[in-house]
């Protein structure tokens, strides 16, 4: 049995017939590859954090997609509300104003007749002024010419001093709401006679009094 000296220090086991250089190199490799283990393990969680990210990203892109979208249905169906909104009111004003339309008759006649006078008077212009302020709108006056989308002919005639179909008498005001029309003007009209000539216009009129009539045939 052998004692072991004291101060004795093991070296890496050398070759036979190595030189102390090759000695070295043999620890320098060594140290390399202790430190190239932990250099790979950053390199792969560096990559697995990068994996991550993407991930992150993508998911976030999705999200942000589902809430544009959301905001844009919202907005949609906030206008599509306030549509709908406006649609019911004048619905409603306009089925409200077409149950006064008779009372409104009943006040034009009795104007027409001289018999609004007194506290029904007041009264008469209250509800008209009430009316107008909900957007209800008189029309159709004598003499403007027939137009059947808003006027509804209930007499006719023929007469000499018309150039078109005119409505010569109004039974009735026609109504509307805006550009809704809740009910038409009940006129009557007359027409040119049948086989009349057609009247000259007041241009073609002035320019034959300014040259002094029309020439006459050579």
């Amino acid at each position: 049995m052998t004692e072991e000296t004291p101060g004795f220090e093991e070296k890496p086991d050398v070759p036979s017939g190595a030189t102390s250089d090759d000695a070295a190199a043999s620890a320098e490799s060594s140290e390399k590859e202790g430190t190239a283990a932990p250099a790979g393990d950053a390199a792969a969680k560096i990559a697995g954090l990068t994996a991550q990210l993407d991930q992150v990203r993508m998911a976030l892109n999705e999200r942000t997609a589902d809430l544009q979208r959301l905001q844009a249905e919202y907005q949609n169906y906030r206008r599509r509300v306030e549509r709908d909104r406006i649609t019911v009111k004048e619905i409603a004003t306009a089925t409200l104003l077409t149950e006064l339309l008779p009372v409104l008759d009943d006040i034009g006649r009795a104007r027409d007749h001289g018999e609004l006078v007194g506290g029904f008077k007041s009264v008469a212009e209250s509800l008209e002024t009430a009316a107008a302020k909900m957007g209800l709108q008189q029309f159709g006056k004598e003499g403007e010419p027939f137009d059947p989308t808003i006027h509804e002919a209930l007499m006719h005639s023929y007469a000499p001093d018309v150039t078109e179909t005119t409505c010569v008498a109004v039974l009735q005001p026609g109504y509307r709401i805006g550009e809704r029309t809740i009910r038409p003007a009940r006129v009557a009209v007359a027409e040119p006679q049948p086989g009349a000539a057609p009247a000259a216009s007041k241009d073609e009129t002035a320019n034959d009094e300014e040259s002094g009539g029309p020439e006459e045939g050579a």
